[in-house]
């Protein structure tokens, strides 16, 4: 990748190519240190809630032993509340020193700005966006595994509060950058931009649509038996 110089005079990877980011300081953490991390650590919540929700103790609504798609929907809950409370909530903290600061976490904000600089310059919207995904989505990730573990009435309801949440960021997040024209990134780049950019975030579209058409079939199964309750008890 060509690099360009940043207002310190310290040359950047970041698209467009003459973007200004003042006290920019290259990372001194290699792109697999920081991926490993991510990916090790999303792998061992993934990991451990799935050994979680096979225990004897943990029972759907119906006393039944979870089934894999439900177990797989509790971890990737668990995953959420890592990656929105932690990774998320790093940057909505300190978005604004993330260019200079050589904090891991920085790091790994700092590259994955190699997919989208908007990051790098604490864009308006990225930085509301990911605001409101930490601090709402992030701990209701971590309630929605709580609700499902001890069969809460309220867990599709937050199934569904959470996964529309996530869906309508990222609608936003690559409709913003669509109207941008796809500026902030290099285009059609196998790593920065389709991985980084593209997969890496439209998880949080497919993954949460199904989740959506999940709950809204469990939930309106509950107000058809409640609704049939109800006629029964007034005959």
């Amino acid at each position: 990748m060509v690099e360009t110089l940043s207002t310190t005079g310290v040359p950047h990877p970041y698209w467009p190519r003459d973007l200004s980011i003042p006290g920019y300081v290259v990372n001194d953490r290699s792109m697999h240190e920081i991926l490993s991390f991510l990916f090790s650590v999303s792998g061992l919540f993934l990991l451990s809630t799935w050994v979680l929700t096979g225990r004897k103790w943990a029972r759907d609504g119906r006393g039944q032993e979870f089934g894999v798609a439900r177990r797989l929907a509790i971890c990737w809950f668990a995953v959420c509340g890592f990656i929105h409370g932690v990774i998320e909530g790093w940057f909505s903290l300190y978005y604004d020193v993330i260019p200079s600061d050589q904090s891991f976490l920085s790091q790994l904000w700092k590259e994955y700005s190699k997919g989208d600089s908007r990051y790098v310059i604490a864009d308006n919207f990225t930085v509301c966006m990911e605001t409101v995904t930490a601090w709402f989505w992030g701990p209701l990730s971590v309630w929605t595994v709580f609700a499902f573990l001890a069969n809460k009435p309220c867990r599709f309801v937050l199934q569904l509060i959470v996964s529309l949440g996530q869906l309508y960021g990222a609608v936003l997040y690559f409709y913003t950058e669509h109207r941008d024209g796809y500026s902030h990134s290099q285009m059609g780049h196998p790593l920065y931009f389709w991985f980084y950019f593209v997969f890496m975030n439209i998880l949080w579209i497919i993954i949460p649509l199904v989740l959506i058409l999940d709950a809204w079939r469990h939930l309106q199964q509950a107000q058809t038996h409640t609704d049939l309750a109800q006629k029964e008890k007034t005959n």
